[in-house]
């Protein structure tokens, strides 16, 4: 049976935004509701509401304070946030291929030190997972997953680099990601794919969106380059599975 989920928080957030909690630890099930909210609020909009921003956890929604006030704008999102999470959609689905190690996957071998197997045996961890996209945040397209297998689960680097590779695939704590741009990170560096989560000029600008599904599999570092170079020119080289 499912944990019960305890009743969302409103938590004010600066004098026009909300944070509206379910939950304080990284949680799917909460999650769920995070993005449920979200759908609510954009398919039945409230008047003064200017931007919903979706996380792991919570929703932080933006407000014009000249149109709703803080206990108005609670009061009318409350009930929806505590409503049941509506029938089940179907997902999207995305394989997406990674060149693990080398150059590509810097603490690839660092990684299998620690956790006492070899690279192979993370790899084979690593794309035989299931991972659900939470959220995206941090630079544009930068993918937040869960569904970590409990076996990869470890500790962020205790010195975090000041610059690590766009295309970068990584585990950090109880998470996964894609790095979509050049950035700092702390996250241990398994690997590095072509696809771009995020590109401004192709249509679609984003290409992952949180509830989406993703696994990985493994390409050598010449296909790497091929499909590097087709992704540069506006390719989606991520495949879709049909759901």
């Amino acid at each position: 049976m499912a944990a019960t989920l305890p009743p969302p928080r409103l938590l004010p957030s600066g004098d026009s935004a909300v944070t509206v909690e379910f939950s304080r630890t990284i949680d799917d099930a909460a999650n769920e509701r995070v993005l449920a909210l979200d759908k609510a609020l954009a398919a039945n909009p409230i008047d003064g509401i200017t931007e919903t921003v979706p996380t792991y956890r919570s929703l932080l929604v933006h407000y014009d304070p000249g149109t709703i006030g803080f206990d108005a704008l609670g009061a009318k999102i409350l009930p929806i946030a505590s409503q049941p999470l509506p029938p089940a959609t179907k997902t999207r689905r995305w394989r997406i291929p990674v060149a693990y190690g080398g150059e590509h996957g810097i603490d690839l071998e660092d990684v299998a030190k620690a956790l006492n197997t070899t690279p192979d045996d993370i790899i084979a961890r690593h794309s035989g997972g299931d991972y659900r996209v939470a959220m995206i945040g941090f630079t544009p397209g930068w993918s937040y997953l869960s569904g970590l297998d409990k076996s990869l689960q470890m500790s962020r680097r205790q010195s975090p680099r000041l610059l690590t590779p766009a295309g970068t695939i990584s585990i950090g704590g109880i998470q996964a990601g894609i790095q979509c741009l050049a950035a700092p990170s702390g996250w241990h560096l398994l690997g590095r794919t072509p696809v771009r989560t995020y590109q401004l000029h192709r249509n679609p600008t984003f290409l992952t969106e949180p509830g989406d599904r993703v696994t990985f599999f493994a390409i050598d570092h010449k296909t790497f380059g091929e499909l590097d170079r087709a992704a540069e020119a506006g390719e989606i080289v991520a495949e879709q599975v049909t759901a």
